[in-house]
Order: C-alpha cells, then structure tokens, then sequence
C-alpha cells in the first residue's frame, strides 16, 4: 500500500495515478491498480445532479469516503473537505477533526494557494495530511465567473508557483494542479519537491487525475477537453438494461437455469 512517504518520494522517480471513487463496489474495482483514490466533491456533479460542487456538505464527504474505504483496503484515500468547512483556522480544525475521527481517512484535500497556506499548515501542525488543490478550482467557479483555464500567461503563471510553493510550505505533501496549460503546469511542477497531480494539466507533472465517472464514460452530460474515454460505459450499461427488459416482457428470462 502507498503510504504518505511513497507519495512523496516518487517525486522524479514514477508517475503517479490517482482516481476519483464515491462508493465501495468501485473503490473495490480500484483497489491496488493505483497509487490513490480520490473521495472528490466532484460527486455532488456527477452522482447528485448538482450544477457544481458547492452543495456539498460534510456529512456526504464522511458517508462516502466510509464507503470508499470498506472497499479500498490497499490504497491510499484521500478526501475532498467540501466548500465552507475550512473557511478559517479554528472551523477547518473543527471540520477536518471529524473527518479523521469518523472516517479512517488518510489524508485531507483543500483547495487554494497563498490565501489558504495558513490552513494547510493548521492541519498539517494538528498531525493530518493534506493535499493541496491549485489552478482551475471548481469551488471558486461562482466567484471567478465559471470555470476558466489558469497559467495563460506569465503573471498567472508566476501566481500559481507562488501558490504551490506555499502550500508545500505550509506541509502538504501533494498538489493537484487542475485546468492549467501545460507550461505552466510544468514550471509549477518543477518549482517544488512534492508530486504535483495534474488534471487537464499536460504531460508534465507528476502524477494524473481523473473522475471514474468521465474515464470510463458513464457521465453523458459533458466532457472536458482533458478526459480520455477509456470505456464506452454508459452505452455498455443501457444496452444491457434493454436487453434485459426486452428478455422480460418476451418471458425470455427467467430461464431453466436461473429457477431454483
């Protein structure tokens, strides 16, 4: 199993691989075949037909991630702390205290840079480990005014080092790097010495991310220009199910061989 360690050390050494994962029969599925397993906030789009993540509250960060890790047994969970629940040092303290107490969680993921080192040092002094979360943050949607594309030039570039440097500062051990373009995302990859997870990042950090739910194509709605379809898994699914309706009303099935 990777530890927090691990992580750290495949800096320049191993690509890392990580993957969102909202339930045990999947986290099952994911179990072993990579390094960490997301519990993202990205459920609330996908699994609770929410127009973003905002909605999101602790007690559905806690319920899931105890479902992921009843199915996960090998790999290294992280869970995404939803919006609202770090936004200063005593109520992130509060919140992240009791993810880790109801949950046997091994890390925590917060989103920002600079603006919020000062609570990724907070948990990290408090003996939790935190991930952090830079770049296209899908938390600030509202505020930036939808979701836009970070590092297009040189100042925003310069921004996002600045910010992955103090969330190393601060202690995280790891950085997600979402909706960067792929230079940048390289010189914030190189500026620090912890793994950096790209998500429609580019070539060049350290490690991937994506959610199951658009890799494995069940999520129809939409897909972002950074997602690999490596099933055609919603298409896989309604066939079955037709099949299995039609087998039904013809009394196809059940058969000799499903009767007790």
């Amino acid at each position: 199993m990777r530890t927090i360690t691990s992580i750290k050390n495949a800096k320049n050494s191993e690509k890392l691989v990580m993957i969102t994962a909202y339930d045990a029969l999947f986290a099952s599925l994911f179990d072993e075949k990579v390094d960490m397993i997301l519990v993202g906030d990205s459920l609330n789009n996908s699994f609770n037909g929410q127009k973003d993540t905002n909605s999101a509250d602790l007690k559905m960060m806690i319920y899931h991630t105890k479902a992921v890790l009843r199915g996960a047994k090998n790999t290294l969970v992280v869970t995404d702390m939803p919006f609202a629940s770090y936004t200063d040092e005593k109520t992130a303290l509060k919140n992240a205290s009791k993810v880790y107490q109801q949950t046997d969680t091994h890390a925590l993921k917060i989103e920002g840079g600079k603006e919020r080192a000062h609570i990724v040092k907070a948990l990290s002094d408090n003996s939790m480990a935190v991930v952090g979360h830079i770049g296209l943050m899908p938390q600030f949607a509202r505020s930036w005014g939808g979701f836009k594309v970070r590092g297009k030039d040189k100042e925003d570039a310069q921004r996002l080092i600045d910010d992955a440097r103090a969330i190393e500062d601060a202690g995280a051990f790891c950085i997600v790097l979402e909706g960067t373009k792929e230079e940048a995302a390289k010189a914030v990859t190189e500026a620090v010495k912890i793994p950096v997870i790209g998500i429609g990042a580019g070539r060049y950090t350290d490690g991937q991310v994506l959610v199951w739910s658009d890799m494995l194509g069940f999520f129809e709605q939409f897909k972002p220009k950074f997602v690999k379809r490596y099933l055609n898994g919603a298409e896989l699914v309604k066939k079955a199910v037709e099949e299995y309706a039609s087998d039904v009303k013809s009394g196809k099935f059940p058969d000799d061989e499903f009767i007790y």
